[in-house]
Parts: structure tokens; sequence; C-alpha cells
């Protein structure tokens, strides 16, 4: 498979991640972390095991028979357990055929086509100016779905230099609106993004693709506020808002209370 061209910085990440996994790493609470003796690496285990019951409707309705993990780390496809209710392996519950992996800290290249391309805690870690590339190659690598999961929050694990190693912290909205922008050469293939504003927290965007927005008979294309999974936000805690997102909530509310349509988008001309 073709390699991605990362920057030097990129480059210099991939190295220190692979001396993460082996040697392990510096926790912010001041905990180190050791490579366990039962993985590969000191990377955590199975982190799509808590979206079991999110992605199984969306593989059965895609008919999902491949999947490439892409920055696998600890995971386990083959590993009974997986299941909450039963023995289930991942790759039994979720009925699959071929399992792919691809972790570059630990010398695993199994990169190739696949139904579908999972990215689960990844993205975070890539330095800035090699995302777009690396969500390019996660696209044009699937068949039918990609699946996102983005950490928007700083990390316990610290990379040697002190740095936090979720190095690219951004808002769900800034990774909507660049995932949505691949999306468009990649009209054919479905996009499912949660993001995790904490570890308990996930905002779930619909599932979607390109070809659906040049479809639609309309020019203005709505952006629907992602569903909120896991723990509510605090009642003490601030929200920020920018305009924008303001209006996007309230065009569609408005959608939603169509007898009250016009009063509620009067709110707008205030």
């Amino acid at each position: 498979m073709e390699r991605i061209e990362l920057s030097l910085k990129g480059q210099k990440l991939i190295e220190i991640y692979e001396q993460m996994a082996l040697k392990g790493y510096q926790r912010s609470d001041g905990k180190f972390i050791n490579k366990k003796d039962n993985q590969l690496s000191s990377f955590s285990s199975f982190q799509l095991r808590r979206f079991q019951n999110i992605l199984l409707p969306y593989f059965k309705k895609f008919q999902i028979k491949s999947v490439l993990d892409y920055g696998c780390g600890g995971s386990n496809w083959e590993l009974e357990g997986f299941d909450f209710k039963s023995p289930k392996s991942a790759k039994e519950f979720f009925l699959l055929e071929k399992i792919f992996l691809y972790e570059p800290a630990l010398k695993i290249d199994q990169r190739k086509k696949a139904d579908c391309v999972t990215c689960f805690d990844v993205l975070e870690h890539i330095f800035i100016s090699d995302i777009t590339k690396t969500l390019r190659d996660i696209f044009k690598l699937s068949q039918k779905l990609v699946v996102l999961n983005i950490a928007c929050y700083k990390a316990a694990a610290l990379l040697p230099n002190g740095e936090n190693a979720h190095i690219t912290v951004r808002d769900p909205l800034w990774w909507k609106g660049l995932i949505d922008s691949i999306t468009v050469d990649f009209p054919d293939i479905n996009v499912l993004l949660a993001c995790s504003k904490t570890y308990n927290t996930i905002q779930l965007f619909e599932c979607w693709k390109g070809s659906e927005w040049n479809k639609n008979p309309k020019f203005e294309i709505d952006l629907n506020p992602p569903k909120i999974i896991g723990e509510p936000i605090k009642s003490n805690e601030n929200i920020s808002l920018t305009k924008d997102q303001v209006i996007a909530i309230i065009k569609w509310y408005a959608e939603k209370s169509p007898d009250n349509k016009t009063e509620i988008l009067n709110l707008l001309k205030i």
C-alpha cells in the first residue's frame, strides 16, 4: 500500500508513538503506564467496544462484511468478550468476514479496501498539517462506510517532551466542517462522525454522504445539531456557541415545529 507522505513533524510523531507504545508513557496525574504482558503495546484496549450498540445498526444497514481498523492501537477483533452480553468477539458481534489492521506506531500495515474503515481516537493524535491527507487515505480505502470517533478534550497521556498526547484538540463543528470538505471528493461514501467532548459524552452527527447534497432540491444544506449521548452537560458549565451555531439550531427547531415556524424564524430578524 502506498505510504502517506507525512510532514517532518508527523514523521517524528510516529517515532514518538512507537517509543510510547513499546516503552510506556507518563500521564498528567504522575502515573507511568507500562506495556502490559498480554498486549502488543502500552496503548489502551479496544476503544470501539463502548460504541458497539451505536454502530451495529449501521453495519447491518450497509451490509458491512469487512473492516479496516485505521490506527488500531490495542484493538483485537478476534478476542472473546467484546460483547457486553455474550462471549462474542467484535468480529462475531458485527458478523464480519475480514478484518484488516493499520497501526504505524506498531509497524502494522494491512491497509486495503474494506466495506468500512473505522478510526477511533486517532485523528486528535495527528499533527494538524497531516490531518487532511490522513482523512483522504481513510476515505479512499472505504467502499461503503467511514466511522470516525475523535476526542475533543485533553488526554491523560503525555508525550515524552511533556506536551499533551492529544495534540490537535478542536471543537466538534471544526471537525465536521473539515470532514464535509473531504466528503465532497468521495460522494458515495457514508460517514458517521462521533466527537467526544469528554470520555463519557459523545456528540453523534447524523450519518451522511456527499451525493445526498446534490440530490437535495435546495441550495442551502442544513447542518443538523448532533445527538448528545452519555453524560449530560453539567448545568454549571458555560456553553459557548458561535452565531452560526445558534442560527443552525434555530432553523433546525423551526423545521421540527411547523406550527410555530414563522414565529421561530422571526427570532433571526431581531
